[in-house]
């Protein structure tokens, strides 16, 4: 038996525009292949009238409260600062404020800035750290809120109701990418089935990649897809939110975090993809082949895509009617054949897919044997 990684055969597509790489590598290291469609790219506001403004109000009078969210975008905010001259003046400002952060890496931006946060979430969570501020009482409170690429409607509508003046600090943003190609190709693959998981890292990626299958057609397609055989996966509540409008169900780790968020994808490709038993061999399907008493397989498409229909329901007979229609652009009854016959062949010619004569085909598994029906 050969030595096969966890996720040897399995394809994930990764839409972030900040550490894609650092994500791809991740599943790269645990034998996926990975495709890139960027569905956002960021564009920083250091020469943004908004950051400014916002910023010059934020200095009008004192702030009780400050939030930091992210620590790409606190740095940022303050070299901007720097930049117009009144780096000191916002120091000076944040200084007399008590300071929150949303997770470690806004907490060690915090710091580097020689200031000191005197809360953090342990879940690293936008909803638990709105609870702690309203649970402390901010009413009449002047709190300023350092966004992360996209407005916070639920953080700073909760604020705002319990009395609070939020001052929104907008120091970076999303928008399309430059080049929509990538992203477009990644939905085609998601789409013709090539592609098993499309994680999220914010819900503007989310979003945007929503929007593009919407506004070329695919949307209905798209929602099927990650409804059933692809998995949908989120870093957290926030990112899943434009996919549960759609009723997209998803993977979210317990931890907002990539590595939390990989490990998910992970587990979910694992569970969906059991090992059955046929003809006396272990078999489990992966998205471009199958582990074969451990030996990995590698598939051709149109056989693949037999391989999977006759392993959503291990041991029915499935006609020939019913695969052509699982056939990548359809086939007749030759092509069928033509493909079983490919398929054997690619599982070495173990006995696994029998023919029930007049009938179709089946895995010839035992109704024991098979722990679960693969999506």
């Amino acid at each position: 038996m050969t030595d096969v990684r966890p996720l040897a055969g399995f394809t994930v597509g990764i839409t972030a525009a900040r550490r894609a790489e650092e994500l791809g590598a991740l599943f790269v290291r645990q034998g996926a292949a990975v495709r890139y469609g960027p569905a956002i790219r960021i564009v920083p506001l250091a020469d943004d009238t908004e950051l400014r403004e916002a910023t010059t109000r934020l200095l009008e009078s004192p702030i009780d409260l400050v939030v930091a969210t992210t620590g790409i975008g606190f740095r940022g905010w303050i070299e901007a600062a720097e930049g117009w001259g009144i780096g000191e003046k916002v120091l000076e400002q944040l200084s007399g404020a008590e300071l929150l952060a949303r997770g470690p890496k806004a907490a060690g931006a915090v710091r580097a800035a020689g200031l000191a946060e005197s809360y953090s979430p342990a879940s690293e969570s936008s909803a638990e750290l709105a609870q702690y501020l309203v649970e402390s009482g901010v009413a009449g409170r002047r709190i300023a809120v350092q966004l992360h690429g996209e407005p916070l409607p639920y953080f700073t509508a909760q604020l705002r109701q319990a009395g609070a003046e939020v001052i929104e600090i907008p120091v970076y943003r999303w928008v399309a990418p430059t080049d929509p190609g990538p992203l477009d190709r990644l939905l085609d693959a998601v789409l013709e089935g090539t592609v098993d998981a499309l994680p999220f890292t914010s819900a503007p990626a989310a979003a945007s990649t929503v929007a593009v299958a919407r506004r070329t057609g695919r949307l209905a397609a798209l929602v099927e897809a990650l409804s059933g055989r692809a998995v949908a996966a989120c870093v957290g509540p926030v990112a899943a939110a434009p996919l549960a409008a759609l009723g997209i169900p998803t993977v979210q780790p317990r931890r907002s975090r990539i590595g939390a968020l990989a490990r998910s994808v992970a587990d979910a490709l694992t569970e969906q993809s059991p090992t059955l038993y046929a003809a006396g061999h272990a078999l489990q399907v992966r998205g471009t082949g199958a582990l074969v008493d451990g030996d990995w397989r590698e598939v051709a498409p149109a056989p693949m895509a037999l391989l999977r229909a006759l392993a959503r329901q291990p041991g029915r007979v499935v006609s020939r009617r019913e695969l052509s229609a699982e056939l990548p652009g359809g086939g007749e009854a030759h092509a069928v054949e033509t493909a079983i016959g490919r398929l054997r062949t690619a599982l070495g010619g173990s006995g696994m897919v029998q023919t029930v004569v007049k009938r179709g085909y089946r895995l010839a598994v035992n109704p024991g044997d098979a722990p679960a029906m693969i999506g």
